[in-house]
């Protein structure tokens, strides 16, 4: 019995690998060798002539450039991120209590992401330009308004467009993992006298700590996307305040400066995965041995 048990579990497996070995030939293919071949390439000369060490790790750190795109990545990371979260899980909530034409207010909230980014950024220029809609508005009060696309209000108007562009999509995350949590849970905790903030902080976001990492990477993804729109707005060198790593990235591509592209990229990458391990340690709840 135990051996025909074993047999079956053996076979199981065997065709288990056999549907898997598609999607691992082609992570393989698609990301793994690239990444080794970046990997190798970061410590190899221009156009992988000779072995150079840390010299492309250390030609990267120097770069000024480098340090404003960190900086400036980093800040938009540290800035809308959080904000982002709290907004999507706010009107995720908020849904939750408004039981009729919940389908209509995703569709709205929903539609930001169909708009392609062309368009988006036309948008934008028809509210933010120098002679846009809102210096329009402002001068109707005698007030002159900046030019927002090449000061230093860039950077907030690029983080408005990244939070009304992704806030629909954290929000129906949110929404999902706020319906996943038992309605028994709210009611006995409603018999025992608690009121709504406090049900929302004991009984919703501990209930949400998985879903939250799951949400934390996805916008961290879709923060380094932003480049898109910031290129429309600025082009190759944009206001400093919306220089970011991919405009680095970009301008050293089409300079064919490959070392410091991929020891910059090697770099980036291993921030990103010590972060993402972070952030699942401290919401990715341990089970119990």
């Amino acid at each position: 019995m135990r051996m025909e048990k074993h047999k079956r579990k053996k076979k199981k497996f065997r065709w288990e690998l056999l549907f898997l070995f598609p999607s691992v030939i082609g992570v393989a293919v698609f990301y793994f060798i690239p990444f080794c071949d970046v990997l190798l390439r970061s410590f190899q000369t221009e156009f992988g002539s000779g072995f150079a060490g840390f010299e492309n790790y250390k030609l990267v750190l120097e770069n000024k450039a480098f340090g404003i795109a960190v900086r400036n990545t980093a800040k938009f990371i540290a800035v809308y991120i959080p904000a982002l979260l709290i907004f999507s899980l706010f009107l995720a909530v908020l849904l939750d209590y408004l039981k009729e034409r919940q389908k209509l207010y995703k569709k709205i909230f929903l539609l930001p992401m169909a708009i392609p980014v062309a368009s988006l950024v036309l948008i934008w220029k028809v509210f933010f330009d120098k002679a846009g809609l809102i210096n329009g508005i402002l001068k109707c009060f005698g007030v002159a308004g900046p030019d927002y696309f090449h000061t230093s209000f860039a950077f907030l108007v690029l983080g408005i467009t990244y939070l009304w562009r992704n806030f629909g999509y954290d929000m129906l995350l949110w929404k999902t993992g706020v319906d996943a949590i038992e309605e028994e849970m709210y009611e006995a905790a409603a018999l025992d006298g608690a009121g709504g903030v406090r049900r929302f902080w004991y009984i919703t976001l501990p209930q949400l700590k998985e879903m939250g990492f799951v949400i934390v990477v996805i916008s961290i993804i879709n923060s380094f996307k932003v480049f898109r729109e910031a290129y429309l707005i600025g082009g190759d060198y944009p206001n400093q305040s919306i220089y970011m790593l991919q405009h680095l990235f970009n301008n050293w591509f089409v300079r064919l400066e490959l070392g410091k592209l991929t020891a910059a990229a090697i770099m980036l990458a291993v921030v990103v995965i010590l972060f993402v391990a972070g952030v699942e340690r401290i919401l990715t709840p341990k089970e119990k041995v």
